[in-house]
């Protein structure tokens, strides 16, 4: 088993940054491929990044390339998430998750492991 717990959301104006941070306990968690989601209110789960079990590979959504940076630090078990130049459209709840598989993915049912979520307001 695997616990996953968000921190670093809050309110930030149009243009600022955050840095989201995701805690795991419990199994390896060297070995697991990490991944960031979000959802915005009435819409669907969606991918925003992912990273490799070493830290070597990362894949982001289109509209986050170039804005945000995924990291993980595998002697502290956390994966972050530095996110800059934010937008409105960036507001949504934000879930970190793990995947036991190789590989990196897109999918929400292709991670094992949620977190509770963080919430990310942009405001304009």
């Amino acid at each position: 088993q695997v616990r996953l717990v968000e921190s670093g959301g809050g309110l930030v104006q149009a243009g600022g940054s955050l840095r989201l941070s995701c805690a795991a306990s419990g199994r390896t968690f060297s070995g697991y491929a990490m991944g960031w989601f979000r959802q915005a209110p009435g819409k669907e789960r969606g991918f925003v990044a992912a990273i490799g079990w070493s830290g070597g590979t990362t894949h982001y959504v289109d509209s986050v390339k170039g804005r945000f940076t995924i990291s993980r630090d595998n002697a502290k078990n956390t994966v972050y998430l530095q996110m800059n130049s934010l937008k409105p459209e960036d507001t949504a709840v934000y879930y970190c998750a793990a995947r036991t598989s190789t590989g990196l993915r897109v999918g929400v049912y292709e991670y094992d492991y949620w977190g509770q979520g963080t919430q990310v307001t942009v405001s304009s």
